[in-house]
């Protein structure tokens, strides 16, 4: 998105406290075309790049640099490098993988992916990440047609989504969603005049549109686009609203095309992939499974209650015998999404922007260290062992 655009599209315009939803445009106009290309435009503006040159958070004390969790979106890896490398100006050691959900990316001397994936088990989605030296993609050519299928499929819930607000087949759901959220007719009437327009042009400009920006949020940033010309506290109910369909149609998104955990995992480990469980809260059946994994996220910013508890779970489970010569490793995930910095302090998700590649401070939290002191572990030891795991 380039500055003029921004600027054209950004947030704050005059407000419309009551809605007539009798002036509303039915039809896609020119309006709704060149926000769509704009919102869904991935370069970068000369501001933008000099931000993520430049970041406020500088950790000039922190020698040992651990990011395995990490999602580089449309921020090239030549910029990120430089952010890292101003963040930690005293680095000695480093092991930075990307992590994007369903795409395999490089960076340096490895490669990595998040990926969903299905545990029959206790029949729910899960994710895994998985990492690699980048010369064995050579042979991960069936994973990279598995996680081909995924990333499709896992875009595919934005047409759901996006279809169960306008859609007249869906009436029930959306009156589900008013229920849940409070909202009234209003809401959910504007909410599906403006779910048909983007409808259309996702598919007119399908041909154009890159597929990184075929997911959820998109929704949202359609939406607050529209807070130009309409009552920014009305735009927040129906933004309610929609994240309620969104839940409602989460719930119901079949996860019969996604692959197995197990099969996944059996790939991944064919190739000399690692293996590491993310957000444990969120996943916590999967820590019951005995998959063959090589670590455990024990903290994560959406995942920090269970910290201590996981450490201690991770040092007795590799006290058992099986577990001696290869134990569980312990790692904590900045999840840090780098397109959160590239939006208007007033587009920001308070809770994200925050988030930094390689920023964990639960590993230097005091009573988190004890249990960490107690597993003899620290991000020098885990760099090490893992790249060891890796065949570096």
């Amino acid at each position: 998105m380039d500055g003029d655009t921004r600027q054209r599209f950004k947030p704050g315009g005059r407000p419309h406290p009551d809605i007539d939803l009798r002036t509303v445009p039915r039809e896609v106009t020119e309006w709704d075309c060149e926000t769509f290309r704009a919102i869904t435009d991935d370069s970068l503006t000369p501001e933008q790049e000099e931000y993520i040159r430049n970041p406020q958070a500088r950790f000039p004390r922190q020698e040992y640099v651990l990011a395995v969790h990490w999602h580089p979106e449309q921020v090239p890896f030549p910029l990120i490098e430089e952010r890292v490398a101003a963040m930690f100006p005293s680095r000695k050691d480093e092991l930075i993988i990307p992590t994007q959900h369903n795409r395999l990316l490089t960076l340096g001397d490895f490669s990595g992916v998040e990926v969903d994936c299905f545990s029959r088990g206790f029949n729910r989605k899960v994710q895994l990440l998985l990492h690699m030296r980048r010369e064995k993609q050579e042979k991960a050519g069936v994973l990279a047609n598995m996680l081909r299928h995924t990333f499709k499929y896992r875009s595919s819930q934005l047409f759901e989504y996006v279809e169960h607000v306008c859609d007249p087949k869906w009436e029930e759901v959306r009156q589900e969603a008013a229920g849940l959220s409070g909202s009234d007719d209003e809401v959910v009437e504007f909410a599906l005049i403006q779910a048909g327009k983007l409808k259309t042009l996702l598919e007119d400009e399908h041909a154009t549109t890159p597929e990184e920006a075929i997911k959820n949020k998109l929704v949202r940033n359609f939406f607050d686009c529209l807070r130009q010309f309409y009552d920014a506290r009305f735009i927040n109910k129906v933004q309610l609203y929609l994240k309620t369909v969104k839940e409602l149609v989460k719930e119901n998104f079949s996860m019969a095309y996604f692959y197995r955990t197990s099969e996944i995992i059996e790939e991944a480990r064919g190739i000399g992939a690692g293996v590491v469980i993310p957000h444990p809260e969120q996943f916590w059946p999967i820590l019951l499974a005995g998959y063959d994994v090589d670590g455990i996220e024990v903290w994560n910013p959406q995942s920090q209650q269970y910290t201590e508890f996981l450490i201690t779970a991770v040092n007795r489970e590799n006290k058992l015998p099986h577990r001696r010569n290869k134990p569980v490793l312990i790692f904590m995930g900045d999840d840090c999404h780098l397109s959160e910095k590239l939006k208007t302090p007033k587009e920001q998700d308070p809770s994200k922007v925050t988030r930094e590649v390689g920023f964990q401070p639960a590993w230097d939290d005091m009573l988190i260290s004890k249990s960490l002191t107690m597993a003899g572990v620290d991000r020098k030891t885990i760099i090490d062992e893992y790249r060891a795991r890796l065949g570096a």
